[in-house]
This record gives C-alpha cells, sequence and structure tokens, in this order.
C-alpha cells in the first residue's frame, strides 16, 4: 500500500476541487468574477458575501450594457460559484434575482448566432488555396482532421501522438475527455483517409514539422520554427477564419465551431442516418443534433411543398 505521509491533505483536496470543472470553465469563471468584483468595486458593494439587490443591479446594468444572455447567465454562475467555494449562500439563489434573470431572458432574447457550417464542398475548395508552407500544411491538417472527427476546438487541440491509433483505412483517434464527458471516460473516433485525403494531410504536417511525441497541432512562427505546446482554441478559431477567407467566405461568419457543424450538416445533406451522425458527433439527444443541422434547404423540406 503506497504511503501517504507526505501526502498534503488540503492540497489534495484543492486539487480535487479545480478538476470539478474544465479548464476553460475554471477561465471563464475567474474572468467573470473578476467583472463583478470589478463592478463592485466602483459601486462601493461588497460581493462575498455578495447582496442579492447589489447582483441583481449587476445583471441589469450588465443587459443594458448590450451583454448577451448566455454572458450574463454565465456570470451568475460564476458568482454563485465564488460564493459556494467560500461556504456562503449565492445570492443568485434569491428569487429577486431569479426574477431579474427570467426578465432579461424575456426583453434581450436567447436567440444564438449559430457559426456558419465549413461543409464539405467548401472545405475541398479552402484547402486548395492552401499554400504548401509548413504553417499552411499545418492549417491544411487541422482542419480536415476537426472536420472528419466532428470535433469540438477543446477535443482537436487537445490531440495528443499517443491517442493516435493507426489502421489500415485510417486513424483511430482517443478523447480522453470532452465537454459531455468530464469524468474522462474517452470516446475512440475512427477517421478514414477517404477522398479528402484527411490522414495523409495529417501524416505530412507532422513528418514536416518533426512530431513524433506530445500535441499534434502546435504554433508556427513566421520563420516556420515549431511550438512545443499546443495550440489554443482560439488559435483554431482564427485559422478557420483565415482558411475560409481564402476561398472568399466572410472570417465574420465562421468560427471554430464551423468543422463540427460543418460535418453535421454534409453528413445530413447526404441523407446519412442522424443515429450514425450521433456517433461520429457524440450526441445523446436527436433534439442537439438538430441545432447543429445548418441546410439552405428548408424550402425544399417545407411541410407544403407539394401543394403550396
Amino acid at each position: 500500500m503506497a504511503s501517504t505521509e507526505l501526502v498534503d491533505p488540503m492540497a489534495s483536496v484543492r486539487a480535487y476541487l479545480e478538476a470539478e470543472k474544465s479548464d476553460n470553465t475554471r477561465r471563464a469563471y475567474a474572468s467573470d468574477w473578476a467583472d463583478f468584483v470589478a463592478w463592485a468595486e466602483r459601486v462601493s458593494c461588497p460581493t462575498l458575501p455578495a447582496a442579492p439587490i447589489d447582483v441583481a443591479r449587476y445583471l441589469a446594468q450588465l443587459a443594458d450594457g448590450g451583454k448577451k444572455t448566455s454572458t450574463i447567465q454565465r456570470r451568475t454562475s460564476a458568482i454563485a460559484s465564488a460564493h459556494k467555494a467560500a461556504g456562503l449562500e449565492p445570492p443568485t439563489n434569491f428569487e429577486g434575482v431569479k426574477a431579474v434573470m427570467r426578465g432579461i431572458r424575456r426583453r434581450v432574447g436567447k436567440r444564438k448566432r449559430k457559426a456558419a457550417p465549413a461543409t464539405a464542398e467548401l472545405l475541398v475548395r479552402a484547402i486548395e488555396a492552401i499554400p504548401a508552407t509548413k504553417r499552411g500544411l499545418r492549417d491544411r491538417a487541422l482542419v480536415l482532421i476537426g472536420f472528419a472527427g466532428a470535433f469540438r476546438r477543446s477535443e482537436l487541440v487537445a490531440i495528443d501522438i499517443s491517442d493516435l491509433e493507426r489502421h489500415k483505412k485510417g486513424l483511430l483517434v482517443h478523447i480522453r475527455r470532452s465537454k459531455t464527458d468530464q469524468e474522462g471516460e474517452g470516446a475512440d473516433l475512427p477517421i478514414p483517409n477517404g477522398k479528402m485525403r484527411v490522414v495523409d494531410a495529417l501524416d505530412t504536417w507532422l513528418a514536416a514539422a518533426g512530431i513524433t511525441e506530445g500535441p499534434i497541432f502546435r504554433s508556427v512562427d513566421r520563420h516556420g520554427n515549431i511550438g512545443a505546446g499546443a495550440l489554443t482554441d482560439r488559435q483554431v478559431a482564427r485559422i478557420v477564419k483565415e482558411v475560409c477567407c481564402r476561398v472568399g467566405i466572410d472570417p465574420e461568419t465562421v468560427a471554430g465551431h464551423s468543422l463540427r457543424a460543418g460535418f453535421i450538416t454534409s453528413a445530413l445533406e447526404a441523407k446519412v442516418d442522424p443515429l450514425k451522425v450521433m456517433q461520429q458527433s457524440r450526441h445523446v439527444k436527436v433534439d442537439t443534433l438538430k441545432e447543429y443541422d445548418r441546410r439552405e434547404n428548408d424550402f425544399e423540406h417545407h411541410a407544403g411543398s407539394e401543394f403550396l
């Protein structure tokens, strides 16, 4: 039995508490909490504990300032999380604060701006326009792997060489953790080489970069030097915008999520069984999958198309 004499119990407790939420969530909450603290300092009100009326004022000011409902909701979650961590009753539990949030949802609305899909047709054109530089080889491999795996940005940048398993028809990529798998059970996703030569593009990039271990997608400076660490999810979004811009797509309409949305849209357009699509996208509910369907042929599917 391993000895625990040298283990700091409280350090372990803190480590496990931190592991409860993903790195992205912790960063977002830290930023949101800092925003609330800065506001509280300006109006001279306490933060821990914060008074429900002050939190309600803060949320109302965010709404008046044009913040999206999703951003305001995340700020309330950050405030609640900070209070729970301090052993305090979250002010967001009070009915007055909840009522303000309900009013914000009704008045501001919850409609999300959806990223345009980077469909198979668009990607075929885009990758042809990418130069054969080291950065270009990386970008080609990144968008193709991201598309073929229907990966989320966080999943894409987390892929390590050790997560790749070679098969005759392509690759098996092991996803250690994802947005919907916070317990870390993992998933194995097949990536066929196929007509788009996805695996070939990845191998070309890895060979050019000399990557034999560690993260597969890294920064490349203007001199062609390869970074040691993985790209961030924000860098993925920037790359997708740049790649799409090469074929005349407005970069403001696409994002890192466009690869995932593009795969789902392309699969549904090709009349692939939604259950098969869900196996690759790892959606649990069909209703959630429908939210990613960016097909523009709604008129063809209109219920009255045969008689109107």
